[in-house]
């Protein structure tokens, strides 16, 4: 009996023993599971997904343009003067007035002139009654023959001759005294804006000043004078010598297109002082946005370079070390990208090296981004962006 129950005590310190220890590591492993999972939200609130914009490196032609600044010119600028002296008795133009070739623009008084003219004219008349008279004189010493003298049939062929050679001289009087009653009327030499008049009817002008009546600027084309660095000379004359290069004038914030010509005038010699070379471009401005004096920012466009890498200027970033962007890879994590790009146009920048096409960049938040970082992704100009699905593993 003893026996007995002492066994029973066993069997149940045993059982106790059992259920204590499968109580205990099922308590233990709640426990370490709890604490996995607790470790993970701890991880992921302290490196939470970072929400960013991105955008898809582009292959694309990109055009390689010289940027600068320009001064707009008169094709051609008349300071239009007096060729005579006068008092002017008209004003035939209105300051700002479209004046054509030939327009009159002020008429000086020609009355001194035309009486010059009046008088060369009469002085013609009289030698050619001269000649006239002379001629008969001639004929009749010939007639005579051996009854006049040599000497006086020799001195009537002179005087025919001076009488001859005068009327020519008259002829050269009445062009000159024609030329300065035409000069009375003062007349555009070319088609172009009149300026602002600086003298006014009943003044008296001079051919020998130098202060004009008017100042006329052709803007039918147009041209602007700008500069370019020396070293890109060799590109812009190989380009020019296929076809002209085109030429954008906008206004200088860069913001309005103004009108587009050509490059017409590659100077012949580069400045030593700031290494630049001039350069000129024609405009048809028929809607006459350019105008004389204004500043302009021109864009040369030198060439056009097909199937370029091209990234959105947003991507791009300036570091200590260069320039960097941030890619997105297909397990949406961020990579750290050391770029070598060229130059940046309305809002592309060529990529030499560093991204390649259809790779996704940031274009915003990159702030918040550092090298391995999680990011959830939205196109620009979209609502969002799923992740590129991953290749079949072989």
């Amino acid at each position: 009996m003893t026996t007995s129950r002492t066994m029973r005590w066993v069997l149940l310190a045993a059982a106790l023993v059992a259920v204590g220890y499968f109580g205990w590591q099922r308590f233990h492993g709640q426990d370490q599971a709890t604490q996995a999972d607790s470790a993970q939200k701890a991880a992921a609130a302290r490196n939470p997904a970072v929400p960013v914009t991105i955008a898809t490196v582009e292959k694309a032609d990109f055009p390689v343009l010289l940027t600068g600044l320009g001064t707009v010119q008169g094709f051609n600028t008349v300071v239009v003067r007096s060729r005579v002296d006068g008092q002017i008795e008209q004003i035939a133009f209105k300051e700002g007035d479209l004046v054509k070739q030939g327009d009159l623009l002020a008429q000086i008084d020609p009355r001194p002139f035309q009486a010059a003219l009046d008088q060369a004219k009469a002085k013609k008349q009289q030698d050619e009654a001269s000649l006239a008279n002379a001629n008969l004189d001639l004929q009749r010493y010939t007639k005579l023959g051996e009854f006049a003298t040599r000497q006086q049939t020799d001195t009537q062929r002179s005087t025919v001759a001076q009488l001859t050679a005068q009327i020519a001289a008259d002829d050269a009087a009445i062009a000159n005294a024609q030329t300065q009653v035409d000069y009375t009327s003062v007349k555009a030499p070319i088609s172009g804006i009149a300026g602002l008049r600086q003298v006014d009817v009943g003044n008296i002008v001079n051919a020998s000043t130098q202060t004009g009546i008017v100042t006329i600027a052709q803007i039918e084309p147009i041209a602007v004078v700008f500069t370019a660095p020396e070293e890109q000379l060799p590109s812009i004359n190989e380009e020019q010598n296929k076809q002209p290069l085109k030429v954008t004038a906008l206004t200088t914030d860069g913001k309005k297109t103004l009108s587009e010509g050509s490059l017409a005038v590659v100077n012949n010699q580069v400045d030593t002082t700031s290494g630049t070379i001039r350069l000129k471009a024609v405009f048809d401005n028929k809607n006459h946005a350019l105008w004389p004096g204004q500043s302009v920012s021109t864009r040369l466009l030198v060439t056009t370079l097909k199937d370029a890498t091209v990234a959105p200027d947003e991507a791009v970033q300036h570091g200590t070390d260069g320039l960097y962007a941030f890619a997105v890879n297909a397990d949406n994590k961020a990579e750290l990208r050391k770029l070598k790009a060229a130059q940046s146009v309305d809002g592309r920048t060529l990529i030499e090296d560093g991204l390649k096409p259809g790779e996704r960049v940031i274009v915003a938040g990159q702030y918040k981004v550092q090298p391995g970082s999680v990011v959830t992704t939205k196109l620009a100009n979209s609502d969002a962006a799923p992740a590129p699905a991953k290749a079949d593993q072989p």
